[in-house]
């Protein structure tokens, strides 16, 4: 019985010292704070685990490479940047280096930008390879395999890249969001819609989103175009005329703004103009194919953040009156003209 008890005891303190061991190789708590660690292509376990030690994430580095060797993994990193919880333990570390849970970095897209401002958002993203500079609309529709233009082409949201990710990569995702929820709501269309495509669709949504931020408007808003469309009346809509501007807008329409005889200027052409004019949100997307059914064939911003609706004429120029020049310096805004002033831009 005495042998017994001494191999039992025996058999206890060795497994005490081999989960104190463990303990100590893979379960102690590490303080990394938020230091990052960028692993290059070609980096080595041993180069990781002497970096750890050198920045004081742990004492040894021979340990964590016993514990990396131990666990079958010693070959297995993945290069990319890391930054690691506090606290976190060695095998945390090691699990997170072997399976690739790099750093990941946002970057935004905003409805309304145009491809210009979706441009410079990248070019500013941190770490992001900006693969797209300097290059032509052409160059850059060759990259996505893209045939149309690059305007209002891309899905408005936040996607999340690695270390050196192209910029391309990022618009290449925001080009297949768009086509799957474009994709969607036109097999959902309303019928009989004076759109005949999606990117026709695509063009009036990216009016719409330009015209108002307000939920409740973009069907009303949406509403008053097709109307306009099917009974052929010009657009007349403000943010289209900007955009045809470009750098010539300096903030405030003036009488030969609306006459600059832009493609994009609804003022003097009818239908949609020739492309979107900026990115469109889901919103936006589904109010052009499922517009309210309204009369209205004018609307006028209030200046608070919303619009005014006419069914006539004579409504509409009333609109203007109380909203639009009574709040506006007269040598700035030209006096109604009928259908004229249909809205004004609100940017985004």
């Amino acid at each position: 019985m005495r042998r017994l008890f001494k191999a039992g005891l025996g058999i206890v303190m060795l497994g005490g010292l081999m989960a104190a061991g463990w303990y100590q190789l893979a379960l102690r708590p590490l303080h990394p704070g938020a230091k990052t660690f960028h692993l290059a292509p070609g980096t080595t376990m041993r180069a990781f685990a002497e970096r750890l030690q050198r920045r004081h994430v742990i004492d040894f580095a021979d340990s964590f490479i016993a514990l990396a060797e131990l666990t079958g993994e010693g070959n297995a990193l993945k290069t990319g940047v890391y930054r690691f919880p506090d606290p976190t333990t060695p095998l945390d570390i090691l699990h997170r280096v072997v399976t690739g849970q790099v750093v990941e970095y946002p970057v935004t897209l905003v409805p309304g930008w145009t491809f210009h401002q979706v441009r410079q958002a990248l070019a500013h993203a941190p770490h992001l390879a900006d693969d797209i500079r300097g290059r032509t609309h052409r160059a850059v529709r060759a990259m996505l395999h893209m045939h149309s233009s690059l305007e209002g082409a891309f899905f408005p949201d936040t996607y999340y890249y690695t270390y050196g990710s192209p910029a391309v990569s990022v618009l290449a995702r925001a080009r297949r969001r768009l086509r799957a929820v474009l994709g969607t709501d036109w097999l959902g269309r309303a019928r009989h819609l004076p759109v005949h495509t999606p990117q026709q669709a695509l063009i009036l949504a990216s009016l719409i989103e330009k015209e108002t931020a307000k939920d409740g408007e973009r069907r009303k808003i949406a509403g008053v175009f097709v109307n306009r469309l099917r009974l052929g009346m010009q657009l007349e809509t403000d943010p289209t005329v900007i955009f045809g501007l470009g750098t010539r807008y300096h903030g405030v329409l003036t009488v030969a703004d609306l006459a600059f005889p832009s493609p994009y200027n609804t003022y003097i052409h009818y239908g949609l103009p020739p492309t979107p004019i900026g990115l469109c949100s889901a919103r936006a997307l589904y109010a052009a194919l499922h517009p309210d059914k309204t009369h209205a064939l004018y609307f006028v911003a209030t200046g608070r953040g919303g619009h005014v609706f006419s069914d006539t004429l004579k409504e509409q120029d009333e609109a203007i009156l109380k909203y639009e020049i009574d709040s506006t310096p007269p040598a700035t805004v030209p006096k109604p003209r009928g259908a004229r002033r249909l809205g004004q831009d609100h940017t985004h």
